[in-house]
């Protein structure tokens, strides 16, 4: 992907942010400040631990916000650790603890639908995060556009295969077939690489977006397919790793590799030529943006929206492919990360390579 195209996209972004925070806020500015809470609770429930991000940012990040937002009010904090089953329960205990929104980033779409129904008959809201509800309208949906996602990591993957000339097919490794965000990111993904010239020669939902599971399925096409296969969309960068860790086991070059949610790990691949891309979507944009919502919904209000999914009043972000060309520019420059956090001794060579210092 060209630059100029991957500063439009972050312009977009930073536009769209300050629009969501002018849209959200707008209760809170007519009011002329924040609080309002009242000690009022708010449940924050995460669907994995598969995914580093949860721990280390979108929780930390919401919590901030909310005290900002309102110092009184109380979060309770559960991770699911994959578990539809033990998701529902954390609801329940939240609703129980007397908690009057609900942050859901479901484990199970289809599952989530019982969680909505049961908090909005008990006057609960229920704020979709990141991954939607399609079987039961919740009253609010944050994220990151995700068929954008899958489409950007698609094109940049195709373009970059056209540029190098390369011959052979593709390998897509998708997210978790019960999760609609990673299917909206599958539809995204086919958009891109159906009609690109390149052969798609298998894919794979990975359960629970398991690392180890989409190495698994890897490793058996490259005893298939071999040579034959000339890139790889991997729809998050747990996949990603996973699909890199396959290769290099089985002593075979590794060919461009896709990601998604920038993970440290995944911007170590990026710098030391591993991966190809991965996609940056701050956590802290849709993290604040839903604290923001709740605290309307604590407050009696009702937040606009943008756009509606899922016969859901949304709010969609637009995210950025980065590469190695642009890693430095929209990891670093921005201030999303910090070298000492990635330009560990095994990176830095290729850190002082790209200007990362």
């Amino acid at each position: 992907m060209k630059k100029v195209q991957l500063r439009a996209a972050a312009l977009a972004v930073s536009a769209l942010v300050a629009g969501a925070a002018l849209t959200a806020c707008s209760s809170e500015s007519d009011s002329g400040s924040t609080g309002g809470g009242d000690g009022a609770k708010v449940a924050f429930l995460m669907p994995d631990l598969a995914s580093t991000r949860y721990e280390l940012q979108d929780k930390p990040l919401f919590e901030a916000k909310m005290k900002e937002l309102c110092p009184d009010c109380e979060v309770i904090y559960q991770n699911a650790d994959s578990d539809a089953a033990k998701q529902q329960q954390q609801a329940n205990s939240a609703l129980a603890q007397g908690a009057k929104v609900i942050v859901l980033d479901p484990v199970d779409s289809a599952a989530a639908a019982s969680i909505v129904k049961t908090a909005q008959s008990q006057d609960a809201a229920v704020i979709a995060y990141d991954r939607p509800i399609p079987d039961a309208p919740a009253d609010y949906y944050v994220s990151f556009d995700n068929e954008k996602i899958g489409s950007l990591i698609g094109e940049s993957l195709v373009e970059h295969l056209k540029a190098e000339k390369a011959e052979g097919g593709i390998l897509q490794v998708n997210g978790s077939p019960t999760d609609a965000a990673a299917m909206l990111i599958k539809k995204g993904i086919h958009s891109a690489v159906d009609d690109s010239g390149f052969k798609l020669l298998a894919e794979y939902d990975t359960p629970d977006w398991d690392p180890a599971k989409a190495q698994n399925w890897v490793s058996g096409q490259i005893a298939q397919f071999k040579d034959e296969i000339a890139g790889v969309v991997a729809a998050n960068d747990g996949t990603g790793g996973g699909t890199i860790a396959a290769f290099k086991a089985a002593g075979a070059d590794v060919p461009p590799v896709t990601g998604n949610d920038a993970e440290i790990a995944a911007a170590q691949r990026i710098i030391n030529g591993d991966q190809y891309n991965t996609i940056s979507k701050p956590i802290k944009i849709v993290a604040e943006a839903s604290a923001v919502v709740a605290h309307a919904f604590v407050k009696g209000e009702t937040p606009q929206a943008k756009t509606t999914l899922y016969d859901t009043p949304s709010e969609l972000f637009v995210p950025t492919v980065v590469t190695r060309e642009n890693v430095k520019e929209v990891l670093f420059d921005s201030g999303i990360m910090k070298a000492a956090d990635v330009c560990t001794a095994e990176y830095q060579k290729a850190c002082t390579e790209l200007g990362i210092k």
